[in-house]
This record gives C-alpha cells, sequence and structure tokens, in this order.
C-alpha cells in the first residue's frame, strides 16, 4: 500500500493511476477534508464478491466447510 499526501498525488495523478491499473496496487491518500482510498476495478469488485457471500446466510460455514473437505471425499457434480 502506497501513502501520499494529497498535493503529491494531484501533481501525478495519471502516473498513479496506471501503477494501481497495472500492479493492482493500493493507494491512500489524506487531505485536509479527509483521506481516501484508490483501488483497481479488480479488486473492488473481489471486495464487493466477498462482501455479498458473507450476507448470504450459511454461506460463510459452507466455504468453511468445503475448505476443510479433503478432495478425496468430494463427488463430482450432477450439473
Amino acid at each position: 500500500m502506497i501513502n501520499i499526501s494529497a498535493e503529491k498525488l494531484e501533481g501525478k495523478l495519471s502516473q498513479y493511476l496506471d501503477l494501481v491499473a497495472y500492479t493492482d496496487e493500493i493507494i491512500t491518500a489524506s487531505s485536509e477534508n479527509g483521506n481516501i482510498v484508490i483501488l483497481s476495478e479488480q479488486k473492488y469488485n473481489n471486495l464487493m464478491e466477498t462482501l455479498y457471500l458473507h450476507f448470504i446466510p450459511g454461506m460463510k460455514e459452507r466455504i468453511i466447510d468445503g475448505l476443510n473437505t479433503r478432495i478425496e471425499d468430494c463427488e463430482e457434480s450432477k450439473e
């Protein structure tokens, strides 16, 4: 994660946006009015998907059960 001032970000905004797009780096910048976070669309979409799955009742437990299941104990999907 890169932490910079708003002034520094403003001076090189295009370069920092390219950095985020190409490397998936996260940038935090602070100004007099507060802090901001810049992240790639892919990272944002991953966060939104994680939040979505978190709020489906029982999904967290199903994911954990799946992670703890040995591959030998899995059955082939009928779909």
